[in-house]
């Protein structure tokens, strides 16, 4: 059994009711349709009944539970409650109103934030940053978190690398050039959330264009003190760097290039040093390989709520609703 059925499994076993805002769009209602056929979770998609069955035409969205902000019964309790998180920044209940009203994915955040729902999953059609925004300014962050970031779980085929293919990307999809501290945070998080999600033991490469001291640049010497920072702040971790990608992953050139490494040839989980890497990364391996890609998760927000690529497919889709359910079982 592959990674994303066993994720199905495990949010059967304890359904979770997840807000897909993004009705209009029609990925999302194929998704919704097999999700809810599979009984992988409760679905509840913000949107008018009619205009959802119109856009989702042949499709049996029986099942789902169908919210309009514009006629629900807690549409002016979402509002007060967001004129009252909001004060301080001059929220008044007509600009809560316009807001809520006009963006799904902020009236679906409320819903969780409202314990009306478990999780979200957005980002067919709209920007990392309309997801998130919503997120940070309604759920927060949990406690203890240093840094919001984000991550992939990366499926693939035929791979004799990672754990049987499976790996954790991290940070993909928000964080642009983290500092040591930041890229620190972020494998620890990323460790966490490979293990949840997996149930194997991390094991984090911190990526570089250098091995242990091969090359000499600024850009070494981040993830040189971010290596240091995460062995201080994680020390029951399998944590090495700075690695090369190769040597990372592939044995015999770990063994060449980092024999004192216990992580070096068998990480799981890679930390990239920038989102540009990061992101041509898992498109790379994505593409090119024919991976599962999911994501971008988040992780270190107080409910889970996930983005997705706008690059995605009904199967991405599903996939990322069944990871975010497990998440929520995990809260």
């Amino acid at each position: 059994m592959g990674f994303i059925e066993k994720i199905k499994e495990r949010a059967k076993q304890e359904k979770k009711k997840i807000v897909l805002p993004e009705s209009e769009d029609r990925r999302v209602l194929e998704a919704a349709a097999q999700i809810l056929s599979e009984d992988i979770a409760d679905l509840i998609i913000i949107g008018s009944e009619e205009a959802v069955k119109k856009n989702g035409e042949g499709l049996d969205l029986s099942k789902a539970v169908f919210v309009d902000p514009a006629t629900y019964e807690k549409t002016q309790i979402y509002i007060d409650k967001v004129v009252e998180l909001r004060a301080k920044k001059g929220m008044t209940p007509e600009k809560a109103k316009e807001t809520i009203l006009n963006d799904y994915t902020y009236y679906g955040v409320m819903m969780v934030k409202m314990g009306d729902a478990d999780g979200l999953v957005s980002g067919a059609c709209h920007s990392t940053a309309n997801t998130l925004r919503p997120c940070l300014q309604i759920l927060k962050t949990k406690p203890g978190t240093k840094l919001v970031s984000a991550f992939f779980v990366m499926s693939v085929p035929d791979c004799a690398y990672g754990e049987d293919g499976v790996f954790v990307f991290g940070d993909c999809g928000l964080n642009q050039n983290p500092n040591p501290e930041e890229l620190a945070a972020i494998a620890g998080a990323s460790a966490e959330s490979f293990a949840m999600l997996v149930g194997k033991e991390p094991k984090v490469a911190m990526l570089s264009h250098s091995s242990m001291g091969s090359a000499k640049h600024a850009d070494v010497d981040k993830v040189v003190e971010a290596t240091k920072i995460a062995k201080e702040e994680y020390p029951e971790l399998a944590l090495d760097g700075e690695l090369q990608l190769d040597a990372a992953i592939v044995p015999d050139i770990g063994a060449s290039k980092a024999p004192e490494s216990k992580v070096a040839g068998q990480a799981n989980v890679l930390i990239f040093p920038d989102l540009d890497a990061g992101n041509i990364g898992y498109k790379l391996v994505q593409r090119l390989a024919k991976a599962e890609a999911y994501g971008p998760m988040t992780q270190g927000i107080a409910a889970p709520v996930n983005d997705l690529s706008r690059g995605c497919s009904a199967e991405d889709i599903i996939g990322v609703v069944a990871i975010t359910a497990v998440q929520a079982q995990n809260q």
